[in-house]
């Protein structure tokens, strides 16, 4: 019998971890093991709600888990932050092209996240572990709004004890607690330890974020086809049918959500 690719999968949630005061990791065991690629998203379904398209902040390793980190931001994922341990969803996928991580062996890599964008980021930070002796280093850089917005507080400084990783995280406000850097994500692109020439630069975020850590990373020297974004904001069914994430030529979710700049920066308007 052909596969429904309509149909989701149940999976129970087996806890729910609140990250800040809008943002939420679920734990997620599917009925049957659930692979995918770092970077790409699955369709995840709100019974008698809706569905919405997201990408797992998970280690693709593991089969029998899948964890979602989600901000609380319209029908879907206020109903979704309502949910409890046993609880029921559906997911469906995985859909897109993930990160071409064999591109990246021998080289320096470079993560710049924002906001929430850093769960997407936080799968690929585990596949990068699993497998760092390809790779140079990985330095990342991450964002949020303040200190309390900040994501994954607790893995930050254990990502950051890891071999050949660094780990500097900035807030555009502080407060009376924070000791790091005050300002901008692109206020501490300026020294970054990695040689342009020989790096990638991945960047998930906010579009307006996205927008100007491109910008900033065009003039330390980063070439367009080395600078990989993830364009997620305007996914719906996964599939290519509504055309709901065209961007120009390409459909997000078919196409992406991964893509290098080399692809879209003739495109108009790619941050609206």
């Amino acid at each position: 019998m052909k596969k429904n690719i309509y149909q989701p999968i149940k999976a129970v949630i087996e806890e729910v971890i609140e990250e800040t005061s809008t943002i939420k990791t679920f734990k997620l065991r599917p009925a049957i093991p659930f692979s995918f690629a770092t970077g790409q998203f699955i369709e995840l379904t709100v019974p008698g709600v809706g569905e919405a398209p997201f990408t797992p902040s998970s280690d693709p390793g593991i089969k029998d888990l899948l964890e979602l980190t989600i901000m609380k931001a319209g029908e879907v994922t206020s109903k979704l932050h309502t949910m409890q341990k046993n609880d029921i969803l559906g997911i469906r996928g995985p859909y897109g092209l993930g990160y071409p991580l064999d591109k990246f062996k021998g080289r320096d890599i470079l993560i710049i996240g924002g906001g929430v964008g850093l769960a997407p980021l936080r799968s690929l930070l585990f596949s990068l572990f699993s497998r760092i002796d390809q790779y140079n280093k990985v330095v990342l850089r991450y964002g949020a709004r303040t200190p309390s917005d900040i994501v994954y507080k607790a893995l930050l400084p254990e990502w950051a004890k890891k071999d050949k990783v660094d780990v500097l995280a900035s807030v555009d406000i502080g407060d009376p607690s924070w000791q790091g850097n005050v300002g901008l994500v692109t206020t501490v692109l300026g020294e970054v330890p990695v040689v342009s020439a020989k790096a990638v630069a991945i960047v998930c975020g906010p579009p307006i974020m996205m927008k100007f850590v491109t910008l900033k990373l065009l003039d330390l020297g980063f070439n367009p086809q080395d600078i990989y974004l993830s364009m997620e904001k305007s996914m719906s069914c996964g599939l290519g049918k509504c055309g709901h994430c065209r961007i120009g030529k390409y459909y997000a979710c078919k196409d992406g959500p991964v893509f290098t700049y080399e692809q879209l920066k003739d495109i108009r308007d790619i941050w609206d």
